[in-house]
């Protein structure tokens, strides 16, 4: 990684302001009603914890438009964490960058914790504004990013206290950074990577990266009809993003000019209407009839996206295959995620419906690397600079 991390610095008895993402549900009784994504941060925390530092960590919760609504105070978010570190003492201020965030601050020891209040009580946080992140630096020595998910937003927490104080990545960036930026600069090959989704459209600028790094491109799920439809198949009922036949016909054009296997589905499991229990049946992919509509690759398919799945070195993986919400449709993207737990090489989950599915059929483990952040890791995929990335400190 290109980027300075924590263990690149001396960081003891420095004040530490970590950006985390702690946006976790909050439950009807006012806990936490899931806390991976505090888990997900507790090994940078105690690293730091560890090396003297006092750590001062900053999230948003929720969507409070810039006003203070203590239906997302982070108070419940500093009591799971008090429960995660039993052995250190967690403090909760009531604001960001006020009194109490000072006062805390100013009374904390080494190894001791301080939890600012929701960020987004603050509309100057969306709208990175200068004079807020350089408060918000003001509190602290040097700034820790590590909340991949929202690293391709330009807030005060996420871009802008850079400007003022020295800025390295935690863990779980320098995982997401390292692993992803290996797999699209310089990978193990064969490199395959694997689409799915609904519209072309939404993937355009990760298609044309990927067509310039990977040497198989397997697409399935919703556009797949797309692709079909540029090549004059009969699709049905199946979903069509029209305004893209054009660039369809380009891209396998663009695939077939670099050398890279552009691979389609051969056949599809089609259903008579967009339901859960709609009578369904396995056509080639040329030969849907009218009047039903694509909702998974088909058994064929499976085997030969499998099949090129087994031979990669590295593998990136965003999108479903099909309607995958609906269990009789969520065969193929089952498929997909055992070939990836299954690959022997480097298997990289892109974020999204992608990372849902493989946590619910229970492949995490197998993967090499699953993206925390959907938006960011999409971004990440198209080739385009994160300013949450961009204005940490280079090595």
């Amino acid at each position: 990684m290109a980027k300075r991390t924590i263990e690149d610095i001396d960081v003891r008895g420095k004040r530490a302001l970590m950006r985390v993402d702690f946006n976790v549900p909050i439950a009807e009784d006012g806990s936490v009603g899931d806390d991976k994504r505090i888990v997900a941060a507790l090994p940078t925390i105690r690293y730091l914890l560890e090396q003297g530092a006092k750590v001062i960590l900053c999230s948003h919760l929720g969507r409070p438009k810039g006003q203070v609504d203590m239906k997302y105070s982070m108070a419940p978010v500093g009591a799971r964490l008090a429960e995660l570190l039993p052995d250190t003492r967690v403090w909760m201020a009531e604001d960001v960058v006020g009194e109490s965030a000072q006062t805390a601050i100013a009374d904390m020891q080494e190894g001791e914790i301080v939890l600012l209040e929701n960020l987004r009580f603050h509309a100057e946080e969306e709208k990175n504004d200068p004079a807020f992140a350089k408060q918000l630096a003001d509190l602290a020595d040097i700034y820790v990013s590590d909340a991949f998910g929202t690293v391709h937003r330009a807030h005060a927490s996420t871009a802008g206290v850079a400007a003022y104080l020295p800025a390295v990545a935690g863990y779980l960036i320098g995982r997401e950074v390292g692993i992803m930026g290996t797999a699209l600069e310089n990978p193990e090959r064969p490199f395959v990577a694997i689409l799915g989704g609904a519209k072309v459209a939404d993937k355009i600028a990760i298609i044309k990266n990927l067509l310039q790094k990977c040497d198989s491109l397997l697409i399935g799920g919703g556009m797949a009809y797309t692709f079909f439809k540029a090549k004059g198949y009969e699709i049905g009922n199946s979903i069509l993003d029209a305004n893209s036949l054009e660039l369809a016909k380009e891209l396998m054009a663009e695939a077939e000019e670099r050398g890279v296997a552009l691979v389609l589905p051969v056949d599809d499991v089609v259903a008579d209407r967009f339901a859960a229990d709609a009578a369904r049946q396995v056509v080639p992919c040329n030969a849907i009839p009218v009047g039903w509509g694509g909702m998974d690759i088909g058994p064929e398919t499976i085997k030969l996206f499998t099949n090129v799945i087994k031979n990669a070195k590295t593998v990136i993986w965003n999108g479903p295959m099909g309607v995958f919400e609906f269990p009789a449709f969520a065969v193929g993207t089952g498929a997909i995620a055992k070939a990836c737990a299954e690959c022997k090489g480097t298997t990289i989950i892109g974020g999204g419906d992608s990372a849902s599915a493989v946590k619910k059929l229970g492949y995490a483990k197998q993967m090499t690397h699953i993206s925390t952040g959907g938006g960011a890791s999409l971004e990440y995929l198209e080739g385009k600079v994160l300013p949450g990335i961009a204005v940490l400190n280079d090595k």
